[in-house]
């Protein structure tokens, strides 16, 4: 039978949505069609979306497994608000995915799965495929499950191993559908199953079976492009945040010199920083997976005291038990970096979910007057920049620094344009090698001289002749370092470290404007939020509004250039991932009335919730 080529529709952009059981692989197969996406030089964002259950019940609504992408020709911010495409790998994946996906969207869906068994476990009623519940989408029935055991019918795996593989009949067919390249997907498999050659060849088999089928059966009567998009010139890679983390570590250590010791303790969604790091031996990376958070945070300071990097990440509650120790970085005046990527919560709360709620414990979270300079990254690939500037900042300013991300960040990917390293700001190290005070015969090294700039103290390392010096959790004298009870001396030291955290505002550049300079509506944001906040000031500028936005990278100290900033504006819009953090903090240091918008769902926002939010606040 002739093979007829199949007519090509352009689009500007699209989603797809993967979406199965947890032992279905899609955030492989997401994962894969992401990277195959990258390499046809699509803009991209994504959202992974997993159950926190490591062995959820097969086939229920809460083990469902997904993978959003959100690709075009043109600027991609946020992983799409409505799903163009949703693959079901079974009911459940439908009915929790469904609401997604926009009227008259595409519905791939594996009919094998919707048998009375898989019907009752998502608990549906009838079988959606025959009850007209699905009129008003595209539906495309493919017995995904039929198909991939046929093709495999002479392999040696057993029925198992041959049902894993339906997830790469899927992601042939995707790939065909919005013409996509097969090589990236074939080089990485023939590399993940080297050691497997007939898992390897039977996944290849399928994923070419289902890349065939696009072009042979008559369901598919047209084909989609997305072109590439304009990107500025350069080395591109697509990259997820715990990449672009662990990278931003590793330039900052071959920046300074330093080397980096990663303590760390498993943790969802930090435990893939630690998989990460532990990649890079090759780069000096210490990595150290202690007994519990306590240990991690306890080590990392060591090695900072030792004149290492000391970097430790977490989670959710793992950052209230390392709050004891970061305040001890505070007092003994030592660079340590504190990695945090929040999720849902209260206690485990959400542990596979996106939250920002964290903000107000960074800031403030630890007994006594303990302030330190607070970071957020504001997309998988700005936490290259951030994690570089918070390790840059630490070691200047000597003081511990807590970074924030969060898990749509640490799992989401973009495309990130490689760097030049000379082009990285400045990161000069300088270890105290003599004393640093003399006067009538007295020579003696002072632990607490400050810096006249920066208030920061000289890093002395241990067993360096002459600098012998006390350290520890009690409070220090001013300069000696000596234990002192003095109660001016110790307002003088609260006064000083202070002092030394608000001095990091110096050095923040000035405030960007994304949209109008003045107008309207002034949208403000940080973290992972930017994407959907500047989509959605493009949108209400299409609808004849003023609005801009600003995103902080530095939430403590702040930009001192806001002020000025929030007078140009009638309206000022703080949207969170949470109950109203930053509002509460930009209330406190600037008597204004912002306005919060708060979203607590585990996900994050869509910019059209925002565009809405704003245009109802405008008066008609």
């Amino acid at each position: 039978m002739a093979v007829f080529e199949k007519p090509v529709e352009v689009l500007p952009e699209a989603t797809v949505l993967f979406a199965g059981d947890s032992g279905d692989g899609m955030q492989l197969t997401g994962l894969q069609f992401a990277r195959a996406t990258a390499l046809a030089r699509n803009d991209l964002a994504t959202l992974p979306d997993f159950p926190a259950e490591i062995r959820a019940p097969a086939g229920t609504t809460y083990g469902v497994s997904g993978y959003q992408l959100h690709f075009g020709s043109v600027p991609v911010r946020t992983p799409g608000d409505a799903v163009d495409m949703l693959v079901a790998m079974n009911p459940a994946a439908l009915k929790v995915h469904l609401p997604r996906v926009r009227r008259g969207g595409t519905l791939l869906i594996n009919v094998n799965a919707f048998d009375r068994r898989g019907l009752e476990l998502a608990r549906y009623e009838t079988n959606p495929l025959e009850d007209g519940s699905l009129e008003g989408y595209q539906v495309i029935p493919v017995e995904l499950t039929r198909l991939t055991h046929e093709a495999l019918a002479d392999s040696e795996l057993d029925k198992k191993e041959i049902d894993r593989c339906k997830n790469m009949f899927a992601l042939g067919l995707v790939l065909w559908l919005y013409s996509r390249p097969l090589k990236p997907v074939e080089e990485w498999l023939a590399q993940k199953f080297a050691n497997r050659p007939e898992i390897r060849d039977a996944n290849l088999k399928v994923l070419h079976k289902g890349y065939h089928y696009g072009e042979t059966h008559e369901l598919f009567a047209v084909r989609y492009e997305v072109r590439p998009a304009r990107l500025e010139p350069g080395l591109y890679r697509a990259i997820r945040g715990v990449e672009a983390l662990a990278l931003g570590l590793i330039a900052a250590t071959h920046q300074s010199g330093l080397p980096l010791f990663y303590g760390s303790y498993p943790i969802t969604p930090a435990s893939d920083l630690l998989h990460e790091l532990s990649r890079h031996k090759n780069f000096g990376v210490m990595t150290f997976q202690a007994e519990d958070e306590i240990a991690a945070v306890g080590a990392a300071l060591g090695a900072s005291f030792g004149g290492a990097l000391g970097v430790t990440a977490t989670s959710g509650p793992g950052l209230a038990l390392k709050s004891e120790t970061i305040g001890l970085a505070v007092m003994t005046e030592l660079p340590l970096v504190v990695i945090d990527l929040q999720r849902g919560g209260p206690s485990t709360g959400l542990p596979t979910k996106t939250e920002q709620s964290d903000l107000l414990f960074a800031l403030y979270g630890r007994h006594g007057e303990a302030p330190l300079p607070v970071l957020a990254a504001s997309s998988p690939g700005d936490c290259f920049y951030a994690a570089y500037e918070a390790c840059r900042i630490a070691v200047r300013y000597m003081t511990p620094v807590i970074l924030l991300a969060d898990g749509y960040l640490a799992n989401g990917a973009e495309p990130w344009r490689v760097p030049d390293v000379a082009s990285l700001p400045p990161f000069e190290v300088k270890f105290a090698t003599e004393p640093n005070f003399r006067q009538n015969g007295d020579v003696r090294f002072l632990p607490y001289r400050r810096d006249p700039e920066t208030l920061a103290r000289p890093w002395a390392r241990p067993g360096t002749p002459g600098l012998e010096h006390r350290i520890g959790g009690l409070e220090k004298e001013h300069e000696t370092g000596n234990v002192s009870y003095d109660p001016a001396n110790h307002q003088r030291m609260v006064k000083l470290r202070a002092e030394k955290v608000a001095r990091v505002a110096r050095e923040i550049p000035p405030t960007e404007v994304f949209g109008d300079p003045e107008g309207d509506v002034l949208l403000i944001g940080w973290g992972s939020t930017r994407g959907a906040i500047e989509a959605a000031v493009e949108r209400l500028q299409a609808r004849g509004l003023r609005v801009g936005s600003v995103h902080l990278r530095y939430l403590n100290p702040l930009p001192p250039d806001l002020p000025a900033i929030f007078e140009r504006y009638h309206h000022l819009v703080v949207p969170e991932l949470n109950n109203g953090q930053l509002v509460r903090v930009l209330r406190d240091a600037y008597l204004r009335p912002f306005v919060p918008l708060n979203k607590i769902q585990g996900l994050p926002f869509q910019a059209r919730e925002i565009e809405e939010f704003v245009a109802d606040l405008m008066p008609s």
